[in-house]
């Protein structure tokens, strides 16, 4: 589909994020992206296809392109606002410091990037004082910080830190 991210490692090349993100837990385990209890696990999976697969590709350029230039702002307010209306109120009964619990999981990988990208499309995120909280816990961390979408090589001049 000629879309990002792509990962080429162990002499293969894996396409989409969630599928990345699964592929290093499981050959990579340390640190942890997926708690050990199933039900967590689940959670944990739930939030991460929301943002991942109800969210984040209603913004894709592909998609911004279908609906014009004069279109694209409020498509994609409507689409984050949307998602992000779902996703405060099950965040409300997940989280503790992060998305489930107070250990960062996939979930959280998937949340800093959706934020970033709300943030790009001017949402108001007074709404969502979960998600608010918890991308600035996470933005705390080195790790969230070295990887933000605005510090990225190919991130546009207009978009960077």
């Amino acid at each position: 589909m000629k879309q990002v991210p792509t990962l080429k490692i162990d002499g293969i090349t894996i396409g989409q994020s969630l599928a990345i993100v699964e592929y290093l837990e499981e050959t990579r385990p340390t640190p942890r992206l997926l708690p050990q209890d199933p039900k967590k696990k689940a959670i944990v999976r739930m939030i991460s296809d929301l943002i991942a697969s109800g969210i984040q590709p209603l913004q894709n350029l592909s998609v911004l392109k279908q609906v014009g230039q004069e279109n694209q702002l409020p498509w994609a307010q409507g689409a984050i606002t949307s998602g992000f209306n779902a996703l405060e109120q099950i965040l409300q009964s997940t989280a503790g410091k992060y998305c489930v619990g107070d250990e960062v999981s996939m979930a959280d990988v998937c949340l800093v990037p959706q934020v970033a990208n709300a943030e790009r499309f001017k949402v108001d995120l007074s709404h969502y004082p979960t998600i608010s909280h918890i991308n600035k816990t996470l933005l705390a961390l080195e790790a969230f910080q070295v990887s933000h979408p605005c510090r990225q090589p190919d991130t546009p001049a207009e978009l960077r830190a």
